[in-house]
């Protein structure tokens, strides 16, 4: 069944089946994971997934998709179809819980997506995702640095990096125009990022802007009171968010509170 691809989802389908025994490595699959996969495609990673794992969620917003996959999932009763928009979903809901995210995200949802995991899905113990190379390098970006962001800090200040691997545009349908890499990384809690973040998307909505300034757009705190908070971390008043360490933006989160 041949199926068209839209751009607006931001769909490119795997096609090249190479590349699932490295996703099965970086995701550590076991006979009693509980699996949440979001953007199924054409169910190739799906398949895969549910011979190795105990139950497969898998999420499609694409009702369009429906006939091709379950005619390439019918054969398997491990696997539940959901039908939605996974962002506003209550994925957190699911029977049973899923323990691990494996996935290839869908372009235009993988930041948000992961960002909201990491919080709303306290369950998940590792992630394993196919995203933009991009996107990847931010994920355990250091601080300093252009790829450093709110999504560095509070991916590490979740987990930690357990596995990364380049992706050729070739294992999709159609080639994207950009590298992608597979991501891996485990639960590890540095700190809770439920208080922090706020503070953390604050400071780094306006990069061009000192984080005082930024914060203070927000409403979060006076700029004051952010310059007082970072002078008192060892920092300048004007200092920008990406000269914080993830460990110190939980610090200036607990100043500001």
């Amino acid at each position: 069944m041949t199926v068209a691809p839209k751009k607006a989802l931001g769909q490119h389908f795997l096609v090249d089946e190479n590349i699932l025994g490295v996703i099965e490595r970086l995701g550590d699959l076991r006979p009693t994971d509980v699996v949440l996969e979001v953007g199924p495609g054409l169910g190739i990673l799906t398949r895969r997934l549910a011979e190795g794992a105990q139950l497969v969620h898998s999420i499609e917003l694409d009702r369009s998709l429906e006939p091709a996959l379950r005619d390439a999932l019918g054969g398997y009763s491990n696997v539940r179809l959901v039908w939605g928009d996974a962002l506003r979903l209550s994925i957190e809901e699911l029977d049973p819980v899923p323990n691990k995210l494996v996935a290839n995200l869908p372009y235009n949802i993988a930041t948000p997506l992961i960002v909201e995991s990491l919080d709303g899905l306290p369950e998940i113990t590792l992630w394993c995702v196919m995203v933009q190379r991009e996107v990847a390098d931010r994920f355990f970006a250091e601080p300093r640095t252009k790829a450093y962001g709110a999504v560095s800090v509070l991916v590490q200040l979740s987990a930690r990096k357990a596995g990364f691997h380049p992706v050729s545009p070739s294992v999709f349908r159609p080639q994207p125009r950009v590298d992608s890499a597979l991501v891996a990384f485990e639960r590890q809690i540095v700190a809770p990022i439920g208080d922090v973040r706020p503070v953390v998307e604050a400071a780094f909505a306006h990069r061009r802007k000192t984080a005082a300034n930024s914060i203070a757009l927000s409403g979060l705190a006076s700029r004051p009171q952010v310059e007082e908070a970072l002078l008192s971390l060892g920092h300048p008043a004007n200092a920008r968010a990406e000269e914080l360490e993830p460990r110190q933006f939980v610090r200036l989160a607990e100043v500001l509170a």
